[in-house]
C-alpha cells in the first residue's frame, strides 16, 4: 500500500492551495480589492460626469472638469497626466505653469501610492482587460505568442521620439486610454474600436497584452513606481510555502520574485499595480499592503532577530 507524502515548502510547512470559501462573506472579503477597485474607477467617472452633464459643483466652482489628460478639480486645482506633459515637452512647446503644476501633483500622488496604482485603481481601460484575462481563464486560451514585457519601454520611448519630431504628444493622440475616458464622459464615438481591439488581442493573443506588454502610460508609471512608491506589498518571508497562487492571479507575475522579496520584506515595485490580487489568495496570509519606511524598520528588525538567534 502507498502512501502519499505533502509537500512542504522551504520553511517546512504544508504546502495549501487556495480554496474559494462557501459563504457569500468569504468570497466577498476574497473579492474585496476587486470590488475596492471598481468602487474607486467608477467615482472618479462619475465625478467627471456629474460635473459635465449635471452642475455638480462646490461654492459655485465644478467639482471636476477635462480629462484624464488634464482637469481641475474645484475650479482651484489644476491636474494633468504627467506622460503627456513630458511629451508636450519633447514637442518643444512651453509649458504653462499650470500645466507643470499639475503634473507634479498627480506625479507626487502615484509617488506616494506606487505609480503603477493608477493602472489598477484609476485607469478605464482596466475593467475591460480585466474581463478579457477572466474570460480568458475560463475559456482555457493560451498563448497565441509571447511579447516582451519590456516592449512597453520600447513604445514608451518611440512616443517620446515621436512627440520630438511630429511637434505633437504622440501618443496622446492615439491614447485609447484618453479615447475612452473621453467619450464615456462627452458621448459614444469610433474611439470603442480601439478598446475593443485591445479586449480581443488580450482575449485571444497576450495575456495581459496592452497593459502588462504595450501601454506606454503604465511602463512611464512603473519607472515613478521604482524611485517613489511608499504603498508596497509586504511580503513574510517565514511564511511563504511557495505555493504559487500569487503568481496564477497576478497581471505582473515577475514582480512575485519570493527570494528577492524574502531578501527586502516587499514585493517588487515599480510593475506591481497594487491591485491586492495576491493578498486574499494567500492561504498563509504572507502578503499585505504596507508603507515603505515600516518595511524597512520590520527588515532590519527581523535580520537583527536573526543574527541574536544565530
Amino acid at each position: 500500500m502507498s502512501t502519499s507524502t505533502q509537500r512542504l515548502g522551504p520553511n517546512g510547512k504544508p504546502v495549501r492551495p487556495f480554496v474559494m470559501p462557501d459563504t457569500l462573506s468569504g468570497k466577498l472579503k476574497v473579492w474585496r480589492f476587486i470590488i475596492y477597485r471598481r468602487i474607486v474607477q467608477f467615482t472618479v467617472l462619475l465625478l467627471f460626469l456629474g460635473s459635465v452633464h449635471w452642475g455638480w459643483s462646490v461654492f459655485d466652482k465644478p467639482l471636476l472638469v477635462g480629462t484624464l489628460s488634464s482637469s481641475e478639480f474645484l475650479g482651484v486645482i489644476p491636474m494633468a497626466d504627467p506622460f503627456a506633459v513630458l511629451q508636450m515637452f519633447f514637442t518643444g512647446h512651453v509649458l504653462n505653469a499650470e500645466v507643470v503644476i499639475g503634473a507634479l501633483i498627480i506625479l507626487g500622488f502615484y509617488a506616494i501610492l506606487g505609480g503603477r496604482t493608477f493602472c489598477s485603481w484609476v485607469c478605464p481601460i482596466n475593467p475591460v482587460t480585466d474581463l478579457a484575462a477572466w474570460l480568458r481563464k475560463r475559456l482555457g486560451f493560451g498563448p497565441a505568442c509571447n511579447l516582451n514585457r519590456n516592449t512597453r519601454m520600447i513604445v514608451l520611448a518611440l512616443a517620446l521620439v515621436l512627440s520630438a519630431i511630429t511637434g505633437v504628444a504622440a501618443f496622446e493622440w492615439i491614447s485609447p486610454i484618453s479615447m475612452l475616458h473621453r467619450e464615456l464622459i462627452f458621448g459614444i464615438g469610433l474611439g470603442l474600436t480601439a478598446v475593443l481591439g485591445i479586449f480581443l488581442f488580450d482575449l485571444f493573443i497576450v495575456r495581459n497584452g496592452w497593459c502588462g506588454h504595450i501601454c506606454p502610460l503604465g511602463a512611464f508609471y512603473s519607472v515613478v513606481g521604482r524611485v517613489a512608491g511608499l504603498l508596497q506589498v509586504h511580503f513574510d518571508g517565514p511564511t511563504c510555502t511557495h505555493c504559487g497562487e500569487c503568481a496564477k492571479v497576478c497581471p505582473e507575475p515577475q514582480v512575485l520574485n519570493l527570494k528577492k522579496a524574502a531578501a527586502t520584506g516587499r514585493v517588487e515595485p515599480g510593475d506591481c499595480t497594487n491591485c491586492g490580487r495576491c493578498i486574499p489568495v494567500c492561504p498563509e496570509d504572507t502578503l499585505h499592503f504596507d508603507w515603505r519606511p515600516l518595511l524597512k524598520n520590520k527588515t532590519q528588525t527581523t535580520e537583527a532577530t536573526d543574527r541574536r538567534a544565530a
